[in-house]
């Protein structure tokens, strides 16, 4: 048998959920994860700035892009991770600043998917790539958004359009 809650508690929640909203509202990037916030407030300036944009790039990609829908963030392997909970449409996608090279940063995508050999076919000049598992950026140079959009859209419907395919369409 559940015991009732005890006297209080639900002020004591709601304080709890306050302090959440304000950790996130402190940042102004609108962070429901205290954890996520945390590596970003830990990235030096320049690098945070571009991360942020990326950020950005991807919860507008998932909003534009038809089947994602709503997009979880959270940490995996230490990295600010985004997911397709909700739909199971498309692809982990991880952002991070390379840690051997101070002005760089990338977007990490599972390397057993096809997604980054994908990507170069399509493009090949525009964006570099570390392996079969990264686009790796510059902080000195602006976001390639175009590019980026659409290789961010591929990745958050990986799994849909490979259902597709497989169901003939």
């Amino acid at each position: 048998m559940k015991k009732p809650p005890k006297k209080g508690a639900g002020k004591r929640l709601a304080k709890k959920g306050l302090a959440k909203k304000r950790l996130a509202k402190k940042s102004g990037a609108g962070f429901s994860d205290p954890a996520v916030d945390a590596i970003f407030s830990a990235y030096p300036g320049p690098i945070r700035a571009k991360l942020l944009a990326l950020r950005r790039l991807i919860f507008d990609t998932a909003k534009a892009t038809s089947g994602v829908g709503a997009i979880e963030e959270t940490l995996k392997w230490g990295q600010p991770s985004y997911l397709t909970a909700e739909t199971k449409s498309g692809s982990t996608i991880r952002i991070d600043r390379v840690k051997s090279a101070a002005n760089r940063y990338a977007v990490y995508f599972h390397c057993q998917t096809d997604l980054v050999e994908t990507f170069r076919e399509l493009y090949p000049t525009e964006l570099s790539y570390g392996g079969n598992r990264s686009i790796l950026l510059n902080a000195e140079d602006e976001l390639p958004e175009p590019a980026l959009r659409h290789c961010v859209a591929l990745a958050l419907t990986y799994h849909l359009n490979k259902r597709k395919v497989a169901r003939g369409k």
